[in-house]
């Protein structure tokens, strides 16, 4: 089993390439990787999650759904928690880290998933926040990053 994390923007450009995602996505799926930590936040991770679930109609993989607190998603747009809420039962493993929201638990979920990660699959144009945390992390934990082209 090969284990790939996956990290991104909460906000994404205009024009954002899905095929883009899910072409690398699949492309990871080819190389080996079937287990995919999600970290369950809107933006990248739930563009990714949408083409996991379309890729596991093809592929035996396995999605795990990390999400920092429960309710997580009552502070998504209205579109967002019903993406959300849809995509959630598509997921074979769903770890909730906190009862409730707590400071750092956004920081603790995003080191739960490198911790387990072979590979860091990642959405980073900017070099502050989570995203660029993440990366950092994963860089000093040795754990390889790959990052999305072309979006």
């Amino acid at each position: 089993m090969k284990n790939c994390a996956l990290t991104g923007h909460r906000e994404l450009p205009p024009g954002f390439d899905d095929n883009a995602l899910y072409d690398a996505l699949e492309q990871l799926i080819k190389e080996g990787y079937d287990r995919f930590y999600c970290g369950m936040a809107e933006g990248f991770d739930l563009r990714a999650l949408v083409g996991l679930v379309s890729l596991k109609q093809k592929y035996h993989i396995t999605v795990v759904a990390c999400i920092p607190f429960d309710g997580q998603e009552k502070g998504f747009s209205r579109e967002n928690r019903q993406i959300y809420r849809s995509l959630l039962p598509w997921c074979d493993v769903v770890s909730v880290l906190f009862p409730a929201y707590q400071n750092g638990c956004y920081l603790v979920r995003d080191r739960y998933m490198v911790d387990r990660a072979d590979l860091l699959f990642a959405y980073c144009v900017k070099e502050k926040g989570g995203t660029a945390y993440t990366v950092r992390y994963a860089k000093e934990k040795g754990i390889p990053v790959r990052y999305l082209e072309n979006s």
